[in-house]
């Protein structure tokens, strides 16, 4: 069953209480931390509890920062039950947060109503690849604005 849900920093106690309750749930994700691949206002993700999950690096996470905000972010690592993070759009790793902190675990991509598994080959390809460039997202970054300011005229 999946729930229809507002943005994560409204709803994140519900959004908690949801998936503890074993229910889906389906989001849109604001901010551009996991821009590229996940787009504030455009993209919508469903997260499902993690019970019976096995999580491992790549795997997209919803977790609750040590007495702060619900973070949906990309599994860098994981060493036991410590986990490290980083957005899609960031260099920085966060962590080792404990597995207890971690709420659900995003299962499809929702763009332009069509529902893309996180099993699909194409979205397994550029996720790797991208989680793979993590050291060089900066000197990419610099070099795709250098062309579009070249492109406008700027």
């Amino acid at each position: 069953m999946v729930s229809k849900t507002g943005d994560l920093s409204i709803i994140g106690t519900d959004l908690e209480k949801i998936l503890a309750e074993g229910n889906a749930v389906r989001v849109k994700p604001q901010g551009f931390s996991m821009y590229p691949i996940v787009v504030p206002g455009r993209d919508e993700v469903i997260i499902e509890p993690i019970e019976n999950k096995k999580l491992k690096r790549g795997d997209v996470a919803l977790y609750r920062r040590e007495g702060s905000i619900l973070v949906l972010h990309r599994i860098w690592k994981r060493r036991g039950d410590d986990f490290y993070f980083v957005g899609d759009n960031q260099t920085e790793v966060e962590g080792p947060l404990p597995l207890t902190q971690i709420k659900g675990v995003m299962v499809f991509l929702i763009r332009k109503g069509k529902e893309i598994p996180v099993t699909h080959p194409g979205y397994v390809l550029l996720t790797r690849g991208w989680l793979f460039l993590r050291p060089f997202r900066q000197p990419i970054k610099k070099v795709a604005k250098f062309f579009k300011n070249r492109k406008s005229g700027n």
